[in-house]
């Protein structure tokens, strides 16, 4: 069974991730736009798994994995590259 704590009624993985809360991510199940994903490659190292799904509204997983995936694709330079959020 998967270690899970709840401080302050907010559950945490045993990576220490946030668990899916309605209140903090209501844009889970969502596709990402393509000015998150702007958002998501310009701003993911500086700010951070933690801050990013407060911004997006999404999991911590989600957001790591989507970052991970298109660090894999090789589209993270791609997104970093358009105009969003100059």
């Amino acid at each position: 069974m998967a270690c899970v704590k709840v401080e302050d009624g907010i559950a945490y993985n045993g990576l220490g991730m946030m668990l899916y809360d309605p209140e903090f991510h209501p844009n889970h199940g969502e596709r990402f736009t393509e000015d998150e994903l702007s958002y998501l490659c310009k701003f993911y190292k500086h700010d951070g798994r933690r801050s990013m799904s407060f911004a997006l509204g999404k999991t911590e997983r989600v957001v790591q994995n989507k970052y991970c995936d298109l660090l894999k694709k090789g589209l993270v330079d791609y997104y970093k590259s358009l105009d969003h959020y100059v």
